[in-house]
């Protein structure tokens, strides 16, 4: 794979789009699955639901589909090195059958939004309080951070990724900032945004970019289960200065428009997608 010194536009790429997306069942990786699908790639979805859940990303799959796209969705564990296999190789048989078709598939979007963490103190002076582990530490930093590491360097090594390829990772504000109990997910986001850049720096020879999305806060599941999620949704909205949350929506539009061919030479960057929230101020009378 090797970089051109230009882009080219939508109309000149014959080749066949696909997505993968870890996190596809639900919040923005679900949003983005389907804004992609309707912008005409396949999808290949990541996701791990119980049976409590499991109805809610098959209604996501069905709308993929629905776009008029192939929708293969895989139920594991992300962070399982042994899955994470067992996908990329059917990633690659899936390719390998399209080529004998005569197409020409490639990875065109790596999303990683995997939102599974401890939300634990490190230190509490009260005895009825748990501390976060060094299992649940590392586990955090493992699935929310390193696993992007450990996906973009197989799918790359199998030939999945190509010129133009465009990798995007979900982050938040706090990388940089400190909330109580938020200290795992915190240091996970802020590894997770310095795997960006390195990833950037070795792979824009290649002509495939890595960015990180910085999203407002936005009532998600995954939002919904750190502890005090009401008053941080309720601090957003006062200090946004549109006055709601962050819509799912609002990201995956985003990253369908900046998984435009026009846009390789723009990498290693941290995007804020949140309506100004980040500036900490709303409009005058707002």
């Amino acid at each position: 794979m090797a970089a051109t010194d230009q882009g080219t536009t939508a109309g000149d790429d014959r080749r066949e789009r696909w997505a993968l997306v870890l996190g596809a069942s639900s919040g923005f990786g679900a949003a983005t699955a389907i804004a992609l699908a309707r912008d005409g790639c396949s999808i290949v979805g990541v996701h791990l639901d119980m049976r409590g859940s499991v109805a809610a990303a098959e209604e996501v799959r069905s709308t993929i589909a629905a776009a008029g796209v192939r929708a293969i969705f895989h139920n594991v564990n992300a962070a399982d090195e042994e899955k994470r296999h067992a996908v990329v190789e059917d990633i690659e048989r899936r390719f390998a059958e399209r080529r004998e078709a005569g197409a020409e598939p490639y990875v065109a979007v790596f999303l990683h939004s995997l939102a599974f963490g401890t939300t634990l103190s490190y230190i509490s002076s009260d005895p009825a309080r748990r501390e976060v582990s060094q299992r649940q530490l590392e586990m955090t930093a493992d699935v929310m951070a390193h696993s992007i590491v450990y996906w973009t360097r197989d799918l790359f090594h199998a030939g999945l990724f190509a010129t133009g390829s465009r990798i995007f990772a979900m982050t938040s504000e706090g990388a940089v900032k400190v909330v109580p109990t938020y200290g795992p997910v915190s240091a996970a986001k802020a590894a997770l945004e310095s795997h960006v850049r390195q990833l950037a720096l070795e792979l824009i020879p290649h002509g495939i970019t890595v960015n990180a999305i910085r999203a407002g806060v936005a009532d998600t599941r995954a939002s919904r289960a750190i502890p005090g999620h009401e008053e941080l949704f309720q601090y957003s909205r006062e200090r946004n200065p549109a006055g709601r949350l962050t819509r799912p929506e609002d990201v995956a539009e985003a990253i369908v428009a900046l998984s435009s061919p026009r846009l390789y030479w723009m990498t290693g960057n941290t995007i804020g997608v949140d309506g100004g929230e980040s500036m900490g101020t709303k409009q005058a009378g707002g």
